[in-house]
């Protein structure tokens, strides 16, 4: 999956970068392609990035509730 993501976002990129190359000759399909590539890096790319990261990790870990607030109150504050 690491992989396969990096390949995603090198081929996001690299169509951003052809858009605007594309742009300077037709500036509505240069602006088709970045924008196609903005969609698809918004709507395929970033929610499988976001299923990569977050897998096997419990998200009560990252909310300030009143049980976390308890544990940082334990634990005190770090000395340097």
């Amino acid at each position: 999956m690491k992989h396969f993501l990096r390949f995603l976002f090198i081929c996001i990129v690299i169509s951003i970068a052809v858009g605007y190359y594309v742009r300077t000759d037709d500036y509505t399909t240069g602006n088709k392609i970045i924008g196609f590539t903005v969609l698809f890096g918004i709507f395929i790319f970033m929610p499988l990035f976001l299923y990569h990261r977050w897998k096997g990790k419990n998200y009560k870990d990252y909310m300030l509730s009143e049980e976390n607030f308890k544990k940082m109150r334990e634990k005190g504050p770090k000395e340097p």
